[in-house]
């Protein structure tokens, strides 16, 4: 069997350690979250830098500057308080197979501002990450892209395909406004043995639905 590459190598380390390590991947999102996502980039970084703090090892979505507190006022008082159980164990079986159905919550200064969760796993040498962050501060970037119709106030789409050491990765991006709240939705793989990427459909419709089922947790 072949030797993993290093991109491969990368994407399956712990979401903090991928953060220091120059794997994560820059795309349209919540504005001033900082995300930490993995992506095709320079890994050259040292992994020793990496101090993930609290526990589960998820990525930290940063505090705004604003004192905390209420939300802004709005239809959504606050984000959802588990944001893993916003997408049902199906979806996320179908779009990361063999991800932990559990998810990883991701960190925050304020919970009941902003709230995520994401998922990855390795299905042989096909990788697959999925993630989904709240924001109901109303600050939060509307996004740029493709229109998704009937989908919140305003939702957009965009994908890209990179390339790393002859490996491709195609990340899609959701972002939906409905009132006050702001969701994005992060989808991307690839295989590292064929080193080939989803196609744009792919990428595009698992980071819609996984959009959808989010915006519909929010008013249950």
């Amino acid at each position: 069997m072949r030797s993993l590459p290093l991109t491969l190598v990368a994407r399956i380390l712990p979401v903090a350690v991928l953060a220091v390590a120059g794997v994560a991947m820059t795309s349209p999102g919540s504005g001033d979250s900082d995300d930490t996502r993995p992506q095709a980039g320079d890994a050259s970084a040292s992994p020793s830098a990496a101090a993930p703090t609290g526990g589960g090892g998820g990525a930290a979505l940063t505090p705004d500057g604003g004192g905390g507190g209420a939300s802004a006022a709005g239809r959504y008082p606050k984000a959802p308080a588990e944001a893993c159980a916003t997408i049902p164990d199906a979806t996320v079986k179908k779009l990361v197979p063999g991800a932990k159905t559990s998810g990883n919550e991701l960190k925050s200064s304020d919970l009941s501002r902003r709230s995520g969760c994401s998922w990855n796993a390795l299905d042989g040498f096909d990788y697959r990450w999925l993630d989904i962050t709240f924001d109901v501060t109303g600050k939060a970037s509307a996004g740029s892209g493709d229109p998704v119709p009937g989908l919140g106030d305003k939702a957009t789409v965009t994908d890209k395909l990179t390339s790393d050491d002859d490996q491709k990765v195609r990340e899609a991006v959701v972002t939906v406004r409905k009132d006050n709240a702001t969701i994005v939705a992060t989808y991307n793989g690839g295989d590292f043995e064929n080193h080939t990427a989803p196609s744009s459909k792919v990428v595009r419709d698992g980071a819609i639905s996984a959009a959808k089922n989010a915006l519909s947790s929010l008013d249950k």
